[in-house]
């Protein structure tokens, strides 16, 4: 199990996407704990989480967790795999609302200047861009340059 996990080609490239997803999860998170009220419990809190104090701080940990992984290329699918997952839910939270033009459940849509489908599609660039990111790690592994190559004996 941990060998397939692990398992990655030859690819000298790969560390270019790795960089690029890991070190923006891995600021994202910090700043979840630097910006508390702007990006970490104040923002899930606007959000409409229910106990967003421990959601912020959670996904804080997780996005340095796996930004981290995803630098180093030490289980990288799982942490691609992980950022998935966190990505799919911000983009159902926060901009799926956007092309509606209205909140659902108990997530508040913000305010913006327009909203619809082409204002979705502006403010979801980044999360879009690390979801393809991740996509591509999910699949493809850590690439020559990882911890995972090195220990998976090729």
């Amino acid at each position: 199990m941990l060998h397939r996990l692990i398992k990655t080609d030859h690819s000298k490239t790969t560390i270019i996407i790795r960089l690029m997803v890991g070190s923006v999860f891995l600021s994202e998170g910090i700043q979840k704990f630097l910006y508390p009220i702007a990006r970490g419990t104040g923002r899930f809190e606007k959000m409409g989480f229910t106990n967003p104090d421990f959601l912020a701080h959670f996904v804080g940990v997780f996005e340095i967790l796996c930004g981290l992984l995803l630098l180093v290329g030490l289980l990288t699918r799982a942490a691609a795999f992980a950022m998935l997952i966190n990505m799919t839910v911000a983009i159902i939270v926060t901009k799926i609302p956007i092309a509606f033009d209205e909140s659902f459940g108990s997530f508040v849509l913000r305010e913006l200047k327009t909203y619809g489908f082409w204002s979705m599609a502006h403010e979801m660039r980044t999360d879009f861009a690390m979801w393809l990111g991740g996509l591509f790690l999910f699949i493809k592994g850590g690439g020559f340059w990882s911890i995972d190559r090195k220990n998976s004996h090729h």
